[in-house]
């Protein structure tokens, strides 16, 4: 037995079947359903309840996590297709990631601060809101704690993805471009795959606003990273 859950095959398997369980049980039954968390959930349930070790499930559930980046490039196809809508809405989607980007910064600045957060805390929770590629890179260079940046850059796109949309509704915003700009800058890669569940065109433009807030954010940092050093 242990020969099998040491293998590579068993961690892909099982988290290829249970995310495409839960995708299932969201298009015929429980349309709420966000099928990354409930995967998320489900596997950390079966780990605990098994005994399983994580590293046993890593040495396949690492390589699952590999492909991050191609599923990431892939989504060039997806705004390549609807490019005439991004670029009809140029302006208003590049102003809407400009401030996007200052607020998520300064707000988690302001909220840490109130709470009397550690300036460690504080370096490595700044850039949440942009992928976590970028996110380590930002924390490592203001002195944060990497490891620390991705647990809260992940955190920040499932509480995008799942709250996201839902707060769009509530406040009556339908446009396509408003709810995919809000999300791809706040909720990076992970809210972008909730939108495009639903909707090619607003994950489209959530895949061009992680893309460009991906290289404004660092930017932005620059001056942070001089005051620090």
């Amino acid at each position: 037995m242990s020969g099998i859950v040491d293998h590579p095959l068993f961690g892909i398997t099982i988290t290829v079947g249970v995310y495409a369980l839960t995708d299932l049980i969201r298009r015929r039954w429980w349309r709420w359903l966000h099928p990354l968390l409930a995967s998320s959930v489900v596997l950390i349930l079966f780990l605990l309840a098994s005994g399983i070790s994580y590293e046993s499930y890593a040495a396949g559930g690492d390589f699952v996590s590999f492909f991050l980046g191609p599923a990431t490039v892939a989504l060039g196809t997806t705004i390549y297709k609807n490019w005439e809508r991004v670029r009809n809405r140029a302006w208003a989607i590049l102003t809407g990631i400009t401030f996007g980007s200052l607020f998520g910064i300064a707000s988690t600045a302001f909220l840490l601060w109130v709470f009397g957060s550690s300036g460690e805390v504080l370096r490595s929770m700044l850039p949440k809101n942009v992928t976590s590629p970028v996110s380590v890179e930002i924390v490592a260079l203001l002195g944060g704690i990497p490891s620390l940046g991705a647990v809260f850059t992940v955190l920040a796109g499932l509480l995008g993805s799942v709250v996201g949309p839902m707060l769009a509704r509530l406040a009556g915003i339908r446009a396509d471009a408003a709810i995919g700009t809000a999300i791809g800058t706040t909720a990076h890669g992970i809210g972008t795959a909730r939108l495009l569940l639903e909707s090619e065109a607003q994950g489209s433009v959530s895949g061009f606003s992680m893309a460009v807030a991906a290289i404004l954010t660092p930017l932005l940092f620059i001056p942070m990273y001089w005051w620090m050093h």
